[in-house]
């Protein structure tokens, strides 16, 4: 299965270019089980063997994410939530659980899940449904959707480049530390907003004096 998905990947770059990797990217985001932890750092190595430029890589796949991103936020906005759950159930290595767990961790953490929830693997592609259930601001959804693409973009990309012939392992090293990832991006959330409290308090009692 992976080595299909790196042969396809690899073919679509060798016909067409950088445009490949906005192209694998976009569907990636629309069809999840597509890994952009595949996609990106053979994108990087390609560029670091002088077929691709690594800026024009990086480049398409952010517009590849932003064009995916909208696709699936007006899927969410059209269809709504029940009907893809019934979607989901149907189709090839996507889980109603997944449509669910983008749901709560929209619910939870509001419009900052849309710029988190893109550096999140099994978050990421499907975090843009529910801001189209709930009819998010599209203009600030992309702007979220644009930053949070860019930083994974970036990373993932670099790595490739990096590390050269030695790129899959970028694949295993973000599923073997993707709780860690989980757990620091809990931390944080936590964080800003235990700051917003205090915050908020300091501006009320400012306020009263």
């Amino acid at each position: 299965m992976l080595q299909n998905i790196i042969d396809w990947v690899i073919s679509i770059m060798e016909a067409i270019g950088s445009p490949g990797v906005g192209l694998a990217v976009f569907l990636e985001n629309v069809f999840p089980p597509i890994p952009s932890e595949v996609i990106l750092p053979l994108a990087g190595f390609t560029a670091s063997q002088g077929s691709m430029n690594i800026f024009a890589a990086f480049i398409w796949a952010t517009i590849g994410s932003l064009a995916g991103a909208y696709f699936l936020y007006y899927l969410g906005a059209a269809i709504g939530a029940d009907r893809l759950r019934r979607i989901a159930d149907k189709m090839w290595l996507v889980k109603v659980e997944d449509v669910d767990g983008a749901l709560i961790w929209f619910d939870k953490y509001g419009k900052a899940s849309i710029l988190i929830g893109r550096v999140i693997p099994g978050i990421r592609s499907l975090i843009s449904i529910p801001a189209g259930v709930h009819r998010m601001n599209p203009i600030t959804f992309g702007l979220y959707t644009l930053l949070g693409s860019a930083i994974w973009n970036a990373l993932l990309i670099y790595c490739g480049w990096i590390l050269g012939e030695n790129w899959t392992v970028v694949e295993g090293f973000i599923d073997r530390y993707s709780k860690v990832v989980y757990a620091l991006v809990a931390l944080a959330l936590v964080g800003t907003f235990v700051w917003l409290i205090l915050r908020a308090q300091k501006d009320k009692k400012a306020k009263a004096l």
